[in-house]
């Protein structure tokens, strides 16, 4: 078998360290408008999520969530929802003000949980200096440290990417790549060998951007997308359709550069509305795959003499999912993606199912150096996830696009409002302003409330297909 041959390690190596659903969360707060240079877009692109009704029994729940999440934003909403400008070096310290997408708590720096009765205490030993819990279904944010800080995101920039490209172009389309495809990566970018002349599909392409973190991959990938330029054009402008206000790209593979930032809460966005993708799931859950070699003649065996394409085989550098000597794959994992940079130091966002509970965990440079220390502190993370989930209380949810925020406001489908009322405002109807005046107008402002939760509610148990991915690739 032909080995992988990558740089040395390096400060943008992520192998040396052997380190993606119509949003189901209730409508958002206001906000602001995207911090930071180069990061405010003019265009705006609508996104597309498949779903899956929800079983009937977790209506009265979702609805009960809803309908508390509603008022406790409209008491706690903040003045201004966009976070500060983005510092070329991050410092060790969080911001005192970060952005209050997706609830006030989130915004706040330290950590955020409200434990109920009978739900375990969060592990002491987390070192990362921003991290986030959340069921993937319903939205709800378990808990956080930080959620908000932007931060360099390294590798799990990919998922933005593979969400903004990858519906582009079918996996059987072919390429064949020339020099100015892979011109512009940065010194000691992780690869996964494309060379140039050769011709890859695209689907072989997605392997080596999803399980060798191939920064090779991604430039061809942009390159077919009209350049990087562009596609880091179009990165921004989803990342804004996500209301993933925290982030501003740079580079399309997460390479350090100034000003490129996320946020845990962002990157969990990206992850989640990119796992609404069936290809992307497939590729984000693979372990280990063929790809393809370099053209030339065989020396010996029966093709000796002849012009021939090997294969070489690349394996997932994410370790919950390939699993590691101090690491062992972790029990229902299905992805998501990993990065390490120097600006950045580890990263990673992934999701599990267990029981029939789908969480995603976002962790962001932890300060402990232990060797694969980012996913230990995930699995932590993951493990408290599953002991709490149904005990804790919600500390925020996970906003939905605003594609989906306009479908369900009031007025969107008739149900209220209305051309007669451009704010969208439900208005009491002339029967209900007979009688008693001021109980007409309570009772329609109440009768607009649960039109608004009932389409938050439709939104909220709107699930997706992962479980049955993981259950797939978990069996014996």
């Amino acid at each position: 078998m032909i080995q992988l041959h990558t740089p040395k390690a390096s400060r943008n190596q992520e192998t040396g360290r052997l380190s993606f659903i119509r949003s189901v969360s209730p409508p958002p707060l206001p906000f602001g408008v995207r911090g930071g240079v180069g990061g405010g877009t003019s265009r705006r692109t609508a996104c597309t999520f498949p779903s899956v009704p929800a079983p009937k029994k977790t209506i009265r729940r979702s609805l009960l969530v809803t309908s508390a999440a509603l008022s406790s934003l409209a008491l706690t909403a903040p003045a201004a929802l966009a976070a500060p400008s983005p510092s070329t070096s991050p410092s060790a310290t969080p911001p005192a003000k970060m952005s209050g997408v997706g609830g006030a708590r989130l915004g706040q720096p330290g950590t955020q949980v409200d434990l109920g009765s009978g739900a375990p205490v969060l592990p002491k030993d987390i070192t990362a200096r921003s991290w986030i819990v959340s069921d993937a279904e319903s939205g709800e944010v378990l808990a956080a440290h930080n959620a908000h800080w932007r931060l360099p995101p390294a590798s799990t920039m990919k998922m933005l990417f593979a969400d903004t490209v990858l519906p582009k172009f079918p996996k059987t389309e072919k390429h064949k790549v020339v020099p100015s495809d892979l011109a512009g990566m940065g010194v000691g970018s992780s690869m996964v060998g494309i060379k140039e002349g050769e011709t890859y599909t695209v689907h072989d392409l997605w392997l080596g951007v999803f399980l060798r973190s191939g920064n090779d991959a991604v430039h061809v990938l942009s390159a077919m997308n009209d350049g990087v330029g562009n596609t880091v054009k179009e990165m921004n402008e989803h990342a804004e359709e996500l209301q993933a206000l925290d982030t501003n790209v740079v580079t399309p593979d997460g390479y350090d550069a100034p000003k490129q930032v996320s946020s845990a809460y962002d990157l969990t966005l990206f992850a989640r509305s990119g796992l609404q993708k069936k290809d992307f799931r497939e590729y984000c859950s693979t372990v280990r795959a063929k790809f393809p070699g370099e053209t030339k003649k065989a020396k010996k065996g029966k093709n000796a003499g002849r012009t021939v394409r090997e294969s070489f085989e690349i394996q997932n550098t994410n370790r919950l999912l390939s699993g590691d000597y101090d690491t062992p794959v972790y029990q229902g994992i299905a992805g998501v993606k990993n990065g390490n940079t120097t600006n950045a130091g580890a990263t990673f966002t992934g999701v599990a199912e267990r029981d029939g509970r789908v969480l995603l965990v976002t962790v962001m440079h932890p300060e402990k150096n232990d060797h694969n220390e980012v996913y230990k502190e995930a699995a932590k993370l993951l493990d408290w996830g599953f002991k709490a989930a149904g005990k804790a209380t919600p500390v925020g949810a996970l906003v939905a696009p605003k594609s989906a925020q306009a479908s369900a406001q009031p007025g969107a489908s008739g149900q209220a409002g209305g051309a007669g009322d451009p704010s969208g405002k439900p208005v009491a109807s002339d029967a209900a302003r007979g009688g008693s005046g001021g109980m007409g107008v309570a009772l329609a402002i109440a009768g607009g409330v649960l039109v608004l939760l009932a389409a938050a509610t439709f939104l909220v148990n709107r699930r997706w297909p992962l479980p049955d991915l993981v259950r797939r690739r978990t069996r014996p």
